[in-house]
């Protein structure tokens, strides 16, 4: 399955759900030269994402849409023009089948796979009205590119321009005993295409979460976390709409 994964939520939840990187599957006719050791971690796929991202809609209603495409054919949460678009290496590792990739190739990819992707987010806000997005993200405890940075978040809340349901989401999670990282492990003002395109453009507050990817190792983690996340979510929603909270400028 190539086109992305939708899932209705309840009427009158003005939530939408997104994961970019919820998938490690290569299409048929894309050659990546990657082993399948390599594809079974943080560099072909947010691991644990795709199962947060389902359960975490669940639990709050909400509608989802979910990428299937791993982030090694084409990296959804990067603007057609990003040179990172299609990586030839990723965290040391060689993408073999994406080096000298033929602009037709680049081309028929952002067509293929990356559009479609975006015109579902597109279609499920027309269709959902969300009045806040929700983006699920998760990271490696470690680079093997950076054995010195030390990454102690367990979860991370990232943000561009628009911080009003960040801070919120920074507060409540830290509320709760987190230690929470701020625009870390990676800064939202350096890698954010996804909410620049469909929630800050129009000016939708949202939610950027980062997980670390041992707290997302079984069905247990997995399950926690959909549980504290949507226990946030659902506190920033209050705050955020029970009040005029001005967009920034």
């Amino acid at each position: 399955m190539t086109a992305p994964e939708r899932i209705a939520g309840l009427a009158g939840v003005r939530l939408l759900v997104t994961a970019d990187h919820a998938s490690a599957a290569v299409p048929h006719g894309v050659e990546l030269g990657v082993s399948a050791a390599a594809m079974a971690t943080h560099i072909a796929i947010d691991i644990g994402t795709a199962e947060l991202a389902r359960r975490l809609a669940a639990r709050l209603g909400a509608p989802a849409v979910i990428a299937t495409v791993s982030r090694l054919v084409i990296d959804f949460n990067r603007e057609p023009d990003a040179t990172g678009l299609i990586p030839h290496i990723s965290d040391g590792v060689h993408i073999i089948g994406n080096d000298g990739l033929p602009d037709g190739e680049r081309t028929r990819r952002l067509n293929a796979y990356h559009a479609p992707y975006h015109a579902t987010i597109d279609a499920a806000i027309a269709e959902t009205a969300p009045a806040m997005l929700v983006s699920i993200h998760s990271f490696t405890p470690q680079l093997a590119t950076r054995p010195d940075e030390v990454r102690p978040w367990p979860v991370g809340v990232l943000y561009n321009v628009d911080d009003r349901a960040a801070r919120l989401g920074i507060a409540a999670l830290a509320a709760r005993g987190w230690n929470v990282g701020d625009n870390q492990p990676y800064s939202g003002r350096v890698l954010n295409a996804t909410m620049n395109r469909h929630a800050e453009a129009r000016g939708l507050p949202y939610l950027g979460f980062e997980v670390r990817q041992d707290q997302l190792g079984d069905a247990a983690g997995i399950a926690a976390w959909a549980d504290i996340l949507a226990d946030v979510v659902s506190e920033v929603a209050a705050q955020m709409f029970s009040r005029s909270v001005p967009a920034p400028r």
